[in-house]
């Protein structure tokens, strides 16, 4: 599995890089086949003159690339949600990719039948 963390107008400190890396794993232990993990941290400067944090991450699998972006004033906290929605992601389609195929009740009924 490759792993880019990358920062646009921020640098991207040694506990930021371990922080994703810890949080990742969590994610990752649902589902082994990933190919690619790209982060992406940034902050947005707004009119407001308050400072966004943004966190992405693209999350590359056998045939589909899964996205996430979640935006917060603390970027810990933006990294926490966003990897909560990835996890989710991941687990629903774990679950699809372990439903193909499968015969649903219903349908074995039909074919019992015949």
């Amino acid at each position: 599995m490759n792993l880019t963390i990358s920062g646009h107008h921020l640098d991207v400190t040694p506990a930021l890089r371990e922080y994703v890396h810890t949080k990742l794993e969590r994610v990752l232990r649902h589902f082994d086949q990933v190919v690619d993990v790209t982060v992406l941290l940034s902050v947005e400067k707004n009119r407001e003159k308050e400072r966004r944090q943004k966190a992405e991450v693209t999350l590359r699998v056998k045939g589909r690339d899964l996205f996430a972006e979640q935006m917060h004033e603390d970027l810990y906290a933006a990294i926490d949600q966003l990897m909560d929605k990835l996890d989710r992601q991941v687990v629903r389609h774990k679950d699809r990719l372990q439903d193909h195929g499968h015969v649903t009740a219903k349908r074995q009924g039909e074919l019992h039948t015949g």
